[in-house]
Formats: structure tokens, sequence, C-alpha cells
């Protein structure tokens, strides 16, 4: 029963998903939806940018062994970030009327900065994405027992098709549904875990010692490492094109603003409920997790609960997870079919460039399934995607928005010395965290590339094509 529910429940997604394709005439309907979404829609959507194996499985984990302190980086760190969006970022970036974050850089800084960011930001998704085809193997292996690698094969083809025809229409409407799966469900089963647990007061009162421990230890190492939680997602994915392209779906800067408002609160809440639904389940069950800590909720559910509790977990489990995908997906698509493809064609007709758009989604999915294959730690694989754009890209991008001086030349030498000094931590093994290191090499290439080069790219206004 719980397979045949499962079977249904991707068919129907790929049902909404062909049904929303409807909607897509241009590239830019494609890309950015037509920038029509109401709020309700716009908040689910980016609340649903991460909320997907992450959360549910990799942070689940982490909390498992460490606590809170372990799980700094996601749902904390996701949920600072879309709130930094809306405090400093939504409004400047929706008037800029672009389609791709890159296109803002090539407005601001020159064909060569949009180069360069795009180069660096088509690879960082790529371990994102791989992240959630592992989890998406992991599920339909618990539930229907095929191989993890066949799952993993048939979840991403799926993802890739409806996404595919429909671009961020099917990824918004998909999301909006699966945004109300995955409360629905959390909340329920949160509700009933912990009453079997003896209500909230018994299972605070029975979690090992340090459970709840929020800060590091007070000593300068523990707090680098600490921060270096907070900055990865934080800071790290403001400059992505998942979140630039939910906001410029939004139909008014003021909605993409308090989506992005919204969407950091339901995050909040709604990513530490799993945390909660994992500390009940080790203290009812303590074997759990023997086949490793990122299958104790699935196993608890399998093992422990009654069929309606497993159509409610594994509905709100698959939601998360193809929600986050199919947005991952479909930004380096659009990326590299903008900023990388698209310059090559003079004049090319909208049609070519939609299709442009949807071979780079297959191109971009073949990628990520092949890595999954090769390393299938969720945690880490979602922690590498996001580094690279914190110390190439946050800097010239709250440089080019908020000092009048941020040149060219300060853009690219803070994209290549932020890189370079975060390779250089990693190579040397370095007591600062890598990406401090990245950081400060990037914030001093911008005022040094700035203030030797003077004459910044005029700011200018760019209407999406």
């Amino acid at each position: 029963m719980l397979t045949a529910f499962v079977l249904i429940y991707l068919l129907i997604t790929i049902l909404i998903g062909r049904w929303a394709a409807r909607r897509v005439k241009t590239a830019g309907d494609f890309m950015v939806a037509g920038r029509s979404l109401p709020l309700g829609i716009s908040t689910c959507v980016i609340f649903a940018t991460w909320f997907g194996s992450e959360t549910m499985l990799g942070a689940t984990s982490e909390f498992a062994q460490h606590g809170l302190i372990g799980v700094i980086e996601d749902p904390f760190g996701a949920s600072l970030c879309l709130l930094l969006v809306g405090l400093f970022y939504a409004r400047k970036l929706y008037r800029s009327n672009l389609l791709t974050f890159c296109d803002y850089f090539r407005v601001r800084f020159g064909q060569k900065a949009e180069i360069i960011s795009a180069l660096l930001m088509i690879p960082s998704y790529f371990g994102w994405i791989a992240a959630q085809i592992v989890a998406m193997g992991i599920v339909i292996n618990t539930v229907m027992g095929i191989s993890p690698e066949t799952a993993m094969i048939a979840s991403g083809l799926i993802v890739m098709g409806y996404t595919y025809m429909g671009g961020m229409w099917s990824v918004s409407i998909t999301d909006f549904i699966q945004t109300i799966m995955i409360i629905v469900g959390i909340l329920i089963i949160t509700f009933i875990v912990v009453k079997e647990a003896g209500g909230i007061t018994t299972v605070v009162e029975r979690a090992p010692a340090g459970t709840f421990r929020f800060f590091p230890d007070n000593d300068w190492h523990s707090w680098l490492h600490y921060l270096a939680a907070w900055f990865t997602i934080g800071l790290g994915s403001i400059p992505q094109q998942d979140v630039f392209q939910r906001l410029m779906s939004s139909k008014s800067e003021k909605v993409a603003q308090y989506s992005s408002y919204l969407g950091a609160l339901m995050y909040l809440v709604i990513g530490s409920l799993p945390l909660l639904i994992v500390l009940c389940a080790k203290q009812l069950y303590p074997a759990l997790g023997a086949d490793g800590p990122e299958k104790i909720l699935p196993d608890m559910v399998m093992q422990h609960g009654n069929l309606f509790i497993q159509i409610l977990f594994f509905g709100a489990l698959l939601s998360a997870i193809m929600s986050t995908t199919s947005g991952a997906i479909l930004a380096p698509a659009t990326v590299l079919g903008e900023n990388l493809i698209k310059p090559f064609f003079r004049d090319i007709s909208d049609k070519k460039f939609l299709l442009i758009i949807r071979l780079s989604v297959i191109a971009v999915s073949a990628i990520a399934i092949a890595m999954a294959f090769a390393s299938q730690n969720i945690y880490e694989l979602v922690g590498s995607s996001s580094v690279l754009s914190l110390v190439s890209l946050f800097v010239p991008l709250t440089a080019g928005l908020y000092w009048k001086r941020a040149s060219q030349a300060g853009a690219i030498l803070s994209i290549i010395m932020g890189t370079a000094g975060y390779a250089y931590g990693e190579w040397m093994e370095t007591a600062t965290p890598p990406l401090f290191v990245g950081l400060l090499w990037s914030i001093a290439g911008m005022v040094a590339g700035s203030l030797i080069w003077k004459a910044p790219v005029p700011v200018t206004e760019s209407p999406a094509t």
C-alpha cells in the first residue's frame, strides 16, 4: 500500500508539472515564471529552496549525534540567509529586472565578471543536487526495497522531467503543493511522536546532556568553527541563482521582500520539527540508526509507524526533497544557457533560447546524478556546495550593491583571490577555517582592485529578455 502511494504521488507530481508547463510561452516564463507569483506561492517557493534532504535527513543525523551545536548550518544558517536576503538584497535585486544572478554581474561589472561568476556558480550546485538525489534514493530504497542506485537514477529522471517541461512554473506550482504536504505531514507526525514519548517536558528532561547546547566552548578555535557554520549557508547561499530566481519570480519587489521574511520564519519553525522528531525517536527506540544516522527517521517510521504515519512521513519527505531538487536543477541550467551558451548566438530567437535552457536542464541533471554515485554523504555534499559561492561571489555582490566605487577590476580580483584563498586554506589545512581565509582574501581583492583601478562599470538597469 505504501509503495502504491509513493508511485501515485510521483505520478501526480509529474502531471502537475506538466499542467503548469502550459503557462510557459517564452524563455522568461520558463526562467522566472513571468515575474507573476503572488505572496503565498512566492513564500512557499522560497521556503522550499533548501528544505530537502539536508533538513529532513542530514540535519537530523547531525542533531542525533551532536545536538543543536551540530545543526547551526541548517536550519539556523539557512533561516538567517533568507532573513538577510529580505533585509538587504530582495528589493535591490528585484529592481534589476534580470533573468540570472550572473546577468547582474554583467550589468554591474562587465562581461568578464559575468563569465567568471557563471563558471564558479554552476559547479557549486552539483553537490547540492546530488545530495537530494542520494536522499531520494534512500527514501525509495526504504519504501520499495529496490537498489539505491536504481532509485537514485529513477528519482533524478523524474525531477528532471517535470523541470524540463515547465521550468519555474512547474517548480513553483509543485513547490506550493509540496510545501502544504510538508507542513501538514510534519506537524501531525510531531504531535503524535511527542505525545507517545510522554510530552514535550518529558522529552526535554530525558535528552542527553549537551543536546540543547547552542554556543561553542569559550576559546578562539571553537568560535571560529562555530561562525563558519553560520556563514556557510547563512552568507554563502545569498549569491546563488536559486535564491535570485525565486525573488525575480515574485510579482513585485514588496512580495519578493516579504516572502523572504515569511520563508525565513517558516524554515526556522518547520525545520526545527524534524530535530524534535528524531529526539523522540531516539528515546522511544534507542536501537534505531544501526544502518547509519541518516536513516533514523525512515527506519522509525517503517518499523514502528502505522500506514497513516508512513504515508504522511514519506509524502512530506519526498515533497521536501523534490521541491529542493527541481529548483536546484533549474538554477545552474538557466545560468549555463543565459550566460555561457547564449552569448555565442547572435539574434537568437526566443524559441531556440528556450530549447537551450531545457537542454541545459538535462546536462545539469546528468552531471548531478553521476556525482551522487561518487559521494553519498548528504551533509558533506550540501556544505561543500555553499562554500564556493561564499568565498568568491558574496563580496562582489554586496560591494556592487552598496559601494559605488566597486569596479570591474575589484570584482574580478575579489573572485579570483577569494577562490585562491579558500584553496590555499584547504591545501595547507590552516587552523583558521578555509572559508574565512577565502572571505578575507576576497574582501582584500575587492578593496585593492577598486581603489587601484578606480573607474567602476556604470550601474545600469537591463530589462529581462
